[in-house]
Parts: C-alpha cells; structure tokens; sequence
C-alpha cells in the first residue's frame, strides 16, 4: 500500500546561546556613544547590566526603556566619575541590585584638550580623577563581589600609540598610564582567573568626534584608511567578546579598534 501524504515541516533556524546569559556587568558613562553601545552588547549577549551616567538623565532612561524587551535587567546609576569614591558608589548600587558583578568595563572618560603652558591644575585633576583615578577605584571596588573568572575591560584611546594633533598631552597620559594599570594587574588578577584588558578605539563616530572635529570632519574621514570612522557598535562587540568565555586566555592586552590609523 503506497501514500501520497506529503508531511512539511518548517525549518527553524537553531538559536545560538548567548554567551552572557546569566552574567552581570557594570559599565561605567554607558549613557552615550560608545558606553551605550557597550550596554546594547552586552544586553544581547545576555548579560543584567547597570551603568553609570553623569548628566544624561534623559538619555540613560531612554536606553533602559529601549532595552526593555531583550528581557534583561538594566538600571541606570547616577554618579560623576570626577568625584572620589563615584566609581565605587556605582559599584555599591549595583552590588545592591544584583548581589555580585561578573563584569565591569570601564568607559566613562573626559577629552583634556589645550596646551600644557595654559592647561589649568583643575583640568589636569579632572582628567587624572575621571580617566585614570576612577578606573583604580572601580577595580578595587568590584573584587569583593567578583567571582574568579571575572571579566574587566577598560577603554582606552589609540593616541596612547598615535597622536596626530597638538595639545592632548592630558588626555594621552592618561589612557597611557590605563595601559599600564592593565598590565600591571594582569598578573595579580590572574590568580583568580580574572582577565583584564584595554580595548583602544580610534576615530569613532559619536557627537563627541563631531564636536571635536567640526569643519574638518570630512576631510579626517577621507583620509583614514577604510575612507570611514568607525562605528560605536564595532568597539562594543569587541568589549563582549572579551567578556565572554571564549577570551578566557585573553588577558593583559590592548586591542586597537582604529581601522589601520595607527599602522
């Protein structure tokens, strides 16, 4: 006896498991540009994420409600990264909600412009507290409450290897000494499994490179070797994939994001 019947089953693409699932991070100015970016990843990569912003109340409410529907949990957490103890305090209140913290990125940073012989003491604190001081604190802060196997990413800046303008001596110092502060920790974290890593972007395409630029935009585009600044979302899937197991045997390194700029 034959059949005819014809049985159809749609196809189903199988579902990829998201590398962070279950984990949960700190990111420190997630509110704009590349900090924002960096919670957008590591939200779709499954991760609970709180992230501190300074002044960009609107805009980190925004980013909570637009993450709403990926299912994870995200908090916005006021704090200035200027002040003594800030980077700590978001570690507190984060702590507070979710009871550990499996990742911290270090993102919040200030652009010290000017030259050294009129360059102000309280610009030059300001940039030591925001770029470099609050990094440390972060860190100190997060190891209690870190399982081994923790993840820490800070974010620097290429111009620690390649400045093409005058007046950030500042602002190079500072993502210079970060360089220094992760491969100063990575032996000392290691013992724990933690990793740690700088994630250095170059010209990258936020309203603060635009302010920066102005007139000459077009003409620094140009003139990069991709003919393109690069995109926030680029830095940012770079930073979760560090956070992932699968850059277990990744750590002490600063990886450039810069589209060949400093080649």
């Amino acid at each position: 006896m034959t059949s005819n019947s014809l049985f159809e089953f749609e196809s189903v693409e199988p579902r990829a498991p998201l590398p962070l699932l279950g984990k949960v991070a700190l990111v420190t100015g997630g509110a704009r540009g590349i900090g924002a970016a960096i919670v957008r990843a590591l939200a779709a990569n499954g991760a609970d994420v709180a992230f501190t912003y300074k002044t960009s109340s609107e805009t980190a409410k925004q980013l909570v409600d637009a993450l709403h529907p990926t299912g994870r949990t995200i908090i916005a957490i006021e704090a200035d990264s200027a002040t003594h103890g800030a980077g700590g305090m978001g570690v507190v209140k984060a702590i507070d909600k979710f009871g550990r913290l499996d990742v911290l990125v270090n993102n919040a940073a200030v652009s010290a412009a000017g030259r050294i012989e009129t360059f102000s003491s309280e610009d030059l604190d300001q940039a030591l507290a925001v770029n470099l001081k609050a990094p440390f604190l972060a860190i100190q802060s997060v190891l209690p409450h870190m399982p081994d196997g923790g993840r820490i990413v800070n974010v620097g800046s290429v111009s620690s290897d390649y400045m093409p303008y005058a007046g950030y001596a500042a602002y190079v110092m500072t993502k210079a000494a970060l360089q220094g502060m992760t491969r100063g920790l990575t032996r000392e974290l290691a013992e724990r499994g933690i990793t740690i890593n700088t994630v250095q972007p170059g010209r990258v395409d936020t309203d603060l490179l635009r302010q920066m630029l102005g007139a000459r935009y077009e003409q620094v585009r140009r003139s990069a070797p991709l003919k393109r600044f690069g995109a926030a979302d680029e830095v940012a899937a770079l930073v979760a994939y560090l956070c992932s197991d699968a850059a277990a045997y990744i750590t002490g390194a600063n990886l450039r994001v810069d589209g060949g700029v400093s080649v």
